[in-house]
């Protein structure tokens, strides 16, 4: 069994299952195995709560460009009909006729030609926007390319994850670093940090043997999943809170939050 359940996770079927890219067939084997076999159905969780985490780093409020004008109707314009005097005349006005017929002519020319401005003005709506239509989907293709990348990334086995919580100094700091050793890649994903005055911010360090490393602020509206630098050799990482008059440097006791990175390196 262990052979066949390897051979099923080598096969990439639960990663497309969970994009929503295998097709009627894979999809009923995929669903099989999870209703089996628990060990797939912990890594099918797992693939969910990771795709949760970075699915906050695209979202995106719905496009607010209008379509309705595409869907109006355009009335055809009707032709008034000029009741006619059915009383019969002994004599033929033909030049009355010929009269009605000429303004008949001009009317309908006219309201045509109007009908067609109209047409053409609203060809112009449509056009532009189906171009905004376009861009927006261009836009939205380039989120979802980022999108699969950062999913790829936390996928990725030899990705570590690491929690920050915070001490008595700020309790409700939760923060999630994921690191990967190999392609020397970081992520942070921003929980929650708590409120802080003014003229204080949250601050990200790295602990080298013998200095600190400044890796930036970290800013509690941008909760969502973002890249930091990476730090070769690192021991530790650490979050403080800090003077925004002395972001150069830190103080022993200002950490409100630190993970060791040896614990799962050695």
């Amino acid at each position: 069994m262990e052979k066949k359940l390897h051979t099923f996770f080598q096969s990439g079927l639960l990663d497309k299952y969970i994009l929503d890219e295998t097709s009627a067939s894979e999809s009923l084997k995929v669903e099989h195995y999870i209703d089996t076999y628990p060990e797939v159905k912990s890594e099918y969780e797992r693939l969910q709560n990771n795709l949760e985490i970075i699915a906050k780093a695209s979202a995106v409020e719905a496009p607010k460009f209008i379509l309705d004008n595409i869907l109006e109707e355009i009335e055809e314009d009707s032709i008034p009909v000029i009741q006619l005097d059915k009383k019969q005349r002994s004599t033929p006005w033909y030049s009355i006729a010929a009269s009605i017929v000429a303004l008949l002519f001009a009317g309908g020319y006219y309201m045509k030609t109007q009908q067609n401005l109209d047409l053409l003005e609203e060809n112009q709506v449509v056009v532009d926007e189906i171009f905004d239509l376009r861009n927006d989907i261009e836009e939205n293709n380039k989120r979802l390319d980022n999108l699969m990348h950062e999913f790829m990334k936390l996928n990725n086995p030899e990705t570590e994850k690491y929690v920050f919580r915070g001490n008595d100094r700020a309790k409700d700091l939760k923060t999630v670093a994921y690191i990967n050793p190999v392609d020397e890649t970081s992520m942070i994903d921003v929980v929650s940090l708590p409120q802080l005055p003014e003229d204080q911010t949250y601050q990200l360090w790295a602990e080298m043997q013998d200095r600190m490393i400044n890796l930036g602020i970290l800013d509690a509206s941008q909760k969502n999943l973002q890249s930091i630098p990476y730090v070769k050799d690192a021991l530790a990482l650490s979050i403080t809170i800090q003077d925004k008059d002395r972001l150069d440097r830190t103080e022993a006791d200002s950490a409100v939050a630190e993970i060791d990175l040896n614990k799962k390196n050695n």
